[in-house]
Formats: structure tokens, C-alpha cells, sequence
């Protein structure tokens, strides 16, 4: 009698590069060690147009006096030539794939401004790349969304190695249009704290080198981690305010842990989303609460957004890549600009100072304008669920 068909697991997605420009500077080692000490880049920059704060967060290695559009290529091709160096390949490696994730780039600001096409395919050639690229625009998940797609080239098998860009430019238009919308503070960025009233700009890029675990293997590639799990899910809520419910988030971690054998008990670090704002703040409350309960035990939650500035397009690989610091070092970063609490918030948070946590799993979250609601779970190459 045969043997049954015995299922066989699909080979692992490890991430081989990482490499980011920031307010804070470019270096992955240096940039995170600045966050562990509680710095910021959000600082006063003049505007010509009167707006609710003079607040943002601008790469400083990039002239601010510069067209948004060049602006946002340089940030992109410095943070891929960076990526492509910590993993050690090139930019025509056999098979690559190039994705790119941002909101509206310079668009907003010049009608003659390329389309968003345009603009991945001039990153494309200034790199060298021959293949025409992918391009993802849905806001703020812009950049997790170009690590989504790639995860499910490389789970398919129609990709072996996978370049994940999100990347995103501050312009007088969006500081203008989130100062009417009321979304832009006119004091701090306080991530979950009882005086939130709003968030901060800023810019930059992050990319993300994906691998099959056998292709990095061929190459004797290093892996700072394994990205175990993705999901994304649309709360169709409206334009900009999201579901009060959390559902569409609860959804997308859902499917993030869905057939990865990691449970909600197994996640020891959640990087929230965190904009500021009391909206956006109460639908993680309600989420997290939904997913882990309240109170230890349970994940820790932080956010980069008071060190880094809400980086629209750019901001889903950013923090992922401080998850993959976070469970290499065993560490997360205070949250910049906490100080109380909100009464309703069910889990840890660092407040002040660094906070331990164990080398496991994470989630990096990602709740963009139109509902666009994704999640990468991401896993330490020595923890028990690789």
C-alpha cells in the first residue's frame, strides 16, 4: 500500500538586507541605537503657508530645497544601495524582483510631476535594473504592501529573491492638507498617550531584501529574520477615518499568523502603527485589546513615530525593520513623547527607557487612508518557530 501524501511546508522567506534613509540618519546600527536612547529628528521647519505646527521630520543628508520628486529618488536609490550591500548581491542579480511602495510622492505638489509609474521606473534605471518594476500605492501601507506582494512572489515560486522598497517625500501640499485635516498636532507626537492630539510628518525610505531560506542558503546568505507571516485586509470605513471596531486590523492579524503555527501567545513585540492621533490611537487600543486581552502577560507595543516622523509610504518597512532590530537585541525603544498613558490601553508600553522582551516573534502594523490595514509577523532566526 502507498504512503500518503505527506504535506511538505513551503520553504521559509528569510530577510537577507535592510537599509533605510531617516531623519536620524542612514546607518541601520546607528539610526537604532538613537532610537534606544530616546532621540528624535522631528524639528521645527519653516513653511511658507500658515499651518497647524512647524513640526517635521526631513532627512538632513537631503537638501530640503530640492524638488520633492528628486527628493524622493535619492532617498529611494541610497536606501536600495544600502539594502543590496547588507545582503550582499547586486541589483541584476538572476531573477530579482524590484517593489516599490509609496503614498503620493512629490505628486501632490506639481501637476507636471511623472505618475508614480514613472517614478519606479526611473529609480529602476538610475539602479541598473533591467526588469520593468512593480509599484504599490495604498497610503500609509504603501511600504508593507511592496513587502506583501513580494512574500507571495517568492511563497508562489515565481520569484526566488524579492527587493522591497516603501518610500515617501514631505511636500508643502501634505503638510498643508493634513494641517486642515486636523490630523497634524499643534503641540507633540504623542503616540497612545492621554494628551495626543495629532501626528507629525515626516520622510524617508526602507527596504527589505526577501529571500527563499534555499536560495539564501545557496548563497551562504546571512538572515536577520524570518518574515513567517503576512496578511492585509480593507475596512472601507472611508477616506481617511478608519473602522472604530478594529475589525479590518484584528483581520489582517489574523491572516498574518494563519498556517505559520505562531499564535497571539507566541508574539512578544508589537510596533503599532502610532500615528498620534486619538482616532488612530483608540483603533490599535481596540484591536490589541481584541487580539491579546489586557495586561501581562502580553506583547510589548511601541512606536517610532516621535523619533521618526509619520513617513507615510515609507513607514511599514521602517518600523518593520526596528522589529527585526528589536529581536535581535532583545530591546524595544521608548516611545518617544509618552509620558501617561491612555486609561484604556490593554498592553506594556516603554516609557522613558528601553524595554527587555524576549527574541520570539513580532508584529509590525500598518493602518493607512482608505482602510488599507496590513501585517507582517516576523520571526528571530534562532526562536523556536523559524
Amino acid at each position: 500500500m502507498d504512503n500518503p501524501a505527506v504535506s511538505v511546508p513551503p520553504d521559509p522567506i528569510v530577510i537577507t538586507g535592510m537599509g533605510w534613509v531617516t531623519p536620524l540618519g542612514n546607518s541601520v546600527h546607528d539610526v537604532w541605537n538613537d532610537l534606544l536612547k530616546g532621540e528624535t529628528g522631528i524639528r521645527p521647519t519653516p513653511s511658507e503657508i500658515p499651518l497647524r505646527s512647524d513640526l517635521a521630520a526631513i532627512v538632513p543628508t537631503v537638501p530640503l530645497s530640492e524638488d520633492p520628486h528628486s527628493r524622493n529618488l535619492r532617498f529611494t536609490i541610497s536606501a536600495v544601495e544600502s539594502a543590496l550591500a547588507d545582503a550582499g548581491i547586486t541589483i541584476d542579480a538572476d531573477g530579482l524582483e524590484l517593489i516599490l511602495g509609496t503614498s503620493y510622492a512629490g505628486n501632490l505638489d506639481d501637476p507636471e510631476t511623472p505618475s508614480l509609474y514613472t517614478w519606479a521606473q526611473q529609480v529602476a534605471e538610475r539602479l541598473g535594473h533591467a526588469r520593468p518594476p512593480l509599484c504599490v500605492t495604498t497610503a500609509c501601507s504603501a511600504g508593507s504592501d511592496a513587502v506583501v506582494m513580494g512574500a507571495e512572489l517568492i511563497r508562489s515560486g515565481r520569484r526566488e529573491i524579492c527587493v522591497c522598497v516603501g518610500t515617501d517625500v514631505v511636500t508643502p501640499a501634505k503638510r498643508l492638507g493634513h494641517s486642515l485635516l486636523g490630523t497634524m498636532t499643534d503641540q507633540a507626537l504623542r503616540s497612545f498617550d492621554s494628551r495626543h492630539n495629532g501626528m507629525v510628518l515626516g520622510e524617508g525610505a526602507g527596504v527589505l531584501v526577501l529571500e527563499s531560506a534555499g536560495h539564501a542558503r545557496e548563497r551562504a546568505a546571512r538572515a536577520h529574520a524570518l518574515l513567517r507571516g503576512t496578511g492585509s485586509a480593507n475596512d472601507a470605513a472611508g477616506m481617511t477615518a478608519p473602522d472604530p471596531s478594529g475589525a479590518s486590523v484584528v483581520l489582517a492579524v489574523e491572516r498574518a499568523l494563519s498556517g505559520t503555527g505562531v499564535t497571539a501567545r507566541d508574539i512578544a513585540v508589537v510596533s503599532a502603527h502610532g500615528t498620534g492621533t486619538p482616532v488612530n490611537d483608540a483603533v490599535e487600543a481596540t484591536s490589541l485589546r481584541t487580539l491579546f486581552g489586557s495586561g501581562a502577560p502580553g506583547p510589548v507595543v511601541y512606536g517610532t513615530k516621535g523619533a521618526l516622523g509619520h513617513s507615510l509610504g515609507a513607514c511599514g518597512i521602517i518600523e518593520a525593520i526596528t522589529v527585526v532590530k528589536a529581536l535581535d537585541d532583545g530591546l524595544v525603544p521608548p516611545v518617544h513623547g509618552l509620558g501617561t498613558p491612555m486609561d484604556d490601553f490593554p498592553l506594556p508600553l516603554p516609557i522613558g527607557a528601553p524595554s527587555p522582551v524576549p527574541r520570539t516573534s513580532g508584529l509590525s502594523l500598518t493602518l493607512g487612508f482608505g482602510g488599507f490595514n496590513t501585517a507582517l509577523l516576523l520571526t528571530h532566526p534562532g526562536s523556536a518557530h523559524e
